[in-house]
């Protein structure tokens, strides 16, 4: 069995954040692939969107088995187990959340499907914290 290289992106900023993180981690391991590496846990201001509550962000580097689009559903599957019950592109805008989990990198493929584009480009290129944080699991 091949696995592939994953670099994700988690971010929570409702609820207890970091624990909400170490939840979406563990739910990751046990259902997605193994944990190479992680960052350190980072405190950030919202990004495109007010809010009084900041994020807890972390980036984590994992081998998986599943394609792009089957890891996106157990991914989606984990967030909503979560409590987080749609995402930003269903209100048109960034908003708070239990949970958000981005796939950065997989591989060193670039894929695009109207649900998935890889990489993760305003990640990787747009949002400083976020880039900061992937440098260190890459």
């Amino acid at each position: 069995m091949s696995y592939n290289t994953v670099v994700l992106l988690l971010g929570s900023n409702i609820n207890d954040p970091e624990n909400n993180i170490k939840i979406a981690l563990k739910k990751i391991e046990s259902e997605v692939g193994a944990t190479l590496i992680n960052s350190e846990l980072i405190i950030s201001e919202p990004v495109e969107f007010y809010s009084i509550n900041n994020f807890c962000n972390i980036a984590v580097k994992l081998k998986t088995q599943f394609s792009p689009i089957v890891l996106l559903s157990k991914l989606k599957h984990i967030e909503r187990v979560m409590g987080r019950v749609q995402d930003s592109s269903y209100f048109d805008a960034y908003q708070d959340r239990i949970i958000d989990i981005d796939i950065i990198l997989y591989n060193n493929i670039r894929f695009i499907s109207k649900k998935l584009i890889i990489p993760h480009h305003k990640n990787l290129y747009e949002r400083d914290f976020a880039r900061e944080l992937i440098k260190k699991v890459k």
